[in-house]
């Protein structure tokens, strides 16, 4: 009986110094070391990409933004503000019904299948609009002109960038606006278009608030 007992209480001691040490190790050793390790080797990616403007931080450079007016009275979805490059669409985001008092941001694609008539109205309308805004004096868009990120969402609706022939398409409308020259506003475009990954992975691409952050800048010293 007592040795009973001895082995149980030896057994119980033992599992106990291995939960402690593995507690130790796995909930207070590694974390502490995997968060060292990122913020000393990657320190802007581990912080969630930050961007910062003014000394604030105005958003993340992985998720995007839009860039549209106040509502007006009776208006259900704002319009675009022309003053700023226009990101891609944002269909298939879900609504926060459950509380009310915070806007939740959302990730989600549409679901809808190529041949939808719905998603297909989707992008007729979509490509109307970017046609129409963007059309200036002494420049008109055509729908061929069009690309495809102009009027499609991403998977996950938060796509932060576009393609340079997007951001292109729009320089002559965000001149007109800001009262800058064409090649003012070429040139931030060209400066702030990144290539492919490690050369080959991906797609040529711009940052749509970084974009719009130097825009905002040189409209201020202009």
């Amino acid at each position: 009986m007592n040795t009973s007992v001895s082995n149980t209480v030896r057994l119980l001691g033992a599992a106990l110094r291995a939960l402690l040490v593995l507690t130790l190790v796995t909930g207070v050793v590694y974390p502490l070391a995997v968060t060292g390790v990122a913020q000393a080797l990657f320190h802007d990616r581990a912080n969630g990409s930050e961007i910062t403007s003014d000394g604030k931080v105005v958003g993340s450079s992985l998720i995007g933004q839009s860039y549209d007016l106040p509502l007006k009275k009776g208006q259900e979805t704002p319009d675009a503000d022309l003053k700023w490059f226009q990101g891609r669409p944002a269909n298939g985001l879900g609504a926060n019904s459950i509380n009310t008092r915070y806007k939740l941001l959302l990730s989600g694609a549409t679901n809808l299948s190529a041949d939808n008539k719905d998603l297909i109205q989707q992008v007729e309308d979509a490509k109307a609009a970017v046609v129409k805004d963007n059309s200036v004096s002494g420049y008109t868009v055509k729908p061929s002109d069009v690309p495809a990120d102009a009027v499609t969402s991403s998977g996950s609706g938060l796509d932060p960038d576009i393609s340079p022939a997007y951001a292109d398409l729009q320089v002559h409308r965000v001149a007109a606006e800001n009262g800058l020259s064409v090649a003012q506003v070429q040139k931030l475009v060209d400066e702030h278009t990144d290539g492919r990954t490690l050369g080959f992975i991906g797609e040529p691409r711009v940052n749509v608030l970084e974009l719009n952050i130097a825009l905002r800048d040189l409209v201020a010293k202009t």
